[in-house]
């Protein structure tokens, strides 16, 4: 009965801080020049960079947790979004996605489609960062098809589309294109299995 009790206060206090919070960062992102979708919502801090040529654009629905205790799974991290390419670098996401501690830095082009599920600690970055280093090749584009699901602690890495409809084990290391409609994990990431149609 107490522990009830408890979950329905916590639930209480969480919807609470979720609604303050997503105000709060609403305001920052429109002040910030971002458009983003209807009904988005955040569970903690997030941050967003861009540049002035840059793109960041935000799909209606989605829900980016920050806060370490959003997500039970544990989250090490805020969602961090940056679009900081040289030459009008885009980062697209669309509706009805999930962010759980993600960080996605965009250089290039990085479009993620709708439905997409993000787990914990989740990265996607189209470049080797360090730039001014001889040894970092050029950014590549990324491109995420509808309802992909990571799974916890997973990295995509530059020049990767893994298709509609897949799912990204945990702790996977994505380097290569991953088809539609499978199961895939591993490092580096390689398909397991189909994932059956429905008819």
């Amino acid at each position: 009965m107490i522990n009830s009790i408890f979950n329905i206060l916590e639930q209480f206090c969480q919807s609470i801080a979720c609604k303050i919070y997503s105000i709060l960062m609403l305001i920052i992102i429109h002040l910030k020049g971002i458009p983003i979708g209807r009904r988005c919502s955040f569970y903690g801090w997030m941050k967003f960079k861009h540049g002035n040529k840059n793109t960041i654009r935000i799909g209606n629905n989605c829900s980016f947790r920050s806060k370490h205790t959003s997500n039970l799974i544990g989250i090490n991290r805020p969602c961090i979004f940056s679009s900081i390419g040289m030459n009008g670098s885009r980062l697209i996401v669309g509706n009805d996605c999930g962010f759980s501690g993600t960080v996605i830095g965009c250089f290039s082009e990085i479009i993620i489609g709708n439905n997409v599920k993000c787990g914990a600690n989740t990265l996607i970055t189209d470049s080797d960062w360090h730039l001014d280093d001889p040894r970092a090749g050029k950014s590549s584009p990324i491109n995420i098809g509808d309802n992909v699901w990571l799974g916890v602690n997973v990295t995509v890495l530059k020049g990767v589309n893994i298709g509609e409809n897949t799912v990204i084990g945990a702790n996977s290391l994505v380097v290569k294109n991953i088809p539609a409609n499978v199961i895939a994990a591993g490092n580096p990431c390689v398909v397991i299995k189909e994932i059956a149609k429905n008819k």
